[in-house]
């Protein structure tokens, strides 16, 4: 396994550039998931680690080795698609062994390395039949399984679970990070579900429009996101944003007026330095920090509710026509069009300024 850096890294084509200018740092054995919204540029970056698209400018490094200009085959990477690009005329055996065939190995090696990954992923009862016969997460592990037996430095995924089923895909989100574990080997995954990031990952890469808004630990950026764009993006529901204008400032705090939420005032302790009275804010609250007897209280009207047993959903209205997501274990006793006092505790709040920009 190997560390793997990003220096400084671009992709254009033509005049539009999308990648501009990437700087990431992952640790050997680290599971470090890519994840932002459709055209963000995160599978474009995965495909220029692979060697699949050139580095416009800047540096890749695997290990100690630069590799702008090496060949893919030789960048000690293997790469799992969203297609499972199996070959449909060859057995399980057959797809997983052929790189290493096709490569020169002998046939003794050739079994026990397909063997050895056939144990790890539990396809031994599969060896012998082909792709057509086999159900979707089946053939994602033969896939898998055909990377593993090359013992790449590196495993590339992208979005590998984006064809299965909701239950499957759970599955094999556990199946995955075990494997991990198992394998102790660097992976980069790229996914637009923010769910699988949190759950997968060591490390997350937040993109957006082609630049890393935040890289860090998946409870670090859900606790406390750099900017608007990841504490909305990071979190399902998405984070609460409340509109706000600021009253005061002092050096260590501010006091704040909530526009559409019955005008409600209080103090929030933040740097105040570069905050000024009148300008517009933006406070962050996630579902689950809302409660009864609170800090910071108002009225909303219930709209919806979502019940999913243990927990529900409620999507409730301010006065001034603002929606919230709110989260409770015991949603049983509310119904649509009831009339709710909810607030929040202040410590829980995060202040987002005018330009989307965290204030802490």
């Amino acid at each position: 396994m190997s560390n793997l850096k990003l220096s400084e890294v671009r992709k254009s084509f033509g005049s539009l550039e999308v990648i501009k200018g990437v700087d990431l740092d992952i640790e050997s054995g680290e599971f470090v998931v890519f994840v932002g919204p459709s055209g963000c540029g995160k599978s474009t970056l995965l495909r220029m680690i692979a060697g699949l698209e050139d580095i416009t400018v800047g540096e890749l490094h695997i290990g100690d080795v630069q590799m702008n200009d090496v060949d893919p085959s030789k960048r000690g990477i293997a790469m799992v698609f969203q297609s499972y690009a199996l070959y449909p005329h060859m057995t399980v055996r057959q797809n997983m062994g052929f790189a290493l065939k096709f490569g020169g190995m002998g046939k003794a090696d050739v079994a026990k390395q397909v063997q050895d990954a056939a144990d790890i992923l539990g396809l031994d009862e599969l060896l012998d039949r082909k792709p057509a016969t086999l159900s979707g997460g089946q053939r994602q592990r033969v896939a898998i399984g055909r990377a593993i037996v090359r013992h790449p430095d590196v495993f590339l995924f992208d979005e590998p679970l984006s064809n299965l089923d909701a239950e499957l895909r759970v599955h094999m989100r556990v199946e995955l990070a075990r494997l991990h574990k198992q394998l102790a080997t660097t992976i980069i995954y790229v996914t637009h579900d923010q769910v699988e990031a949190m759950t997968l990952a060591d490390k997350i890469v937040v993109l957006r429009d082609g630049i890393v808004e935040q890289f860090g630990k998946p409870l670090e950026l859900y606790d406390d996101p750099d900017n608007k764009f990841v504490a909305g993006f990071i979190g399902s529901p998405k984070m609460n944003f409340l509109n706000a204008v600021i009253l005061k400032v002092s050096a260590t705090s501010c006091n704040l007026k909530l526009i559409d939420f019955n005008e409600v005032s209080f103090d929030l302790p933040v740097n105040g330095d570069g905050l000024a009275v009148g300008a517009q804010v933006s406070i962050g609250i996630r579902p689950e920090h809302f409660t009864q007897n609170a800090d910071v209280e108002f009225s909303l009207t219930v709209d919806l509710l979502e019940h999913l047993g243990g927990q529900s959903f409620i999507y409730a209205r301010s006065d001034g026509n603002e929606t919230l997501v709110l989260e409770t274990q015991d949603g049983r006793n509310i119904k649509n069009g009831d009339r709710i006092n909810v607030g929040f505790d202040k410590k829980l709040a995060l202040l987002f300024d005018a330009n989307d920009m965290r204030v802490r």
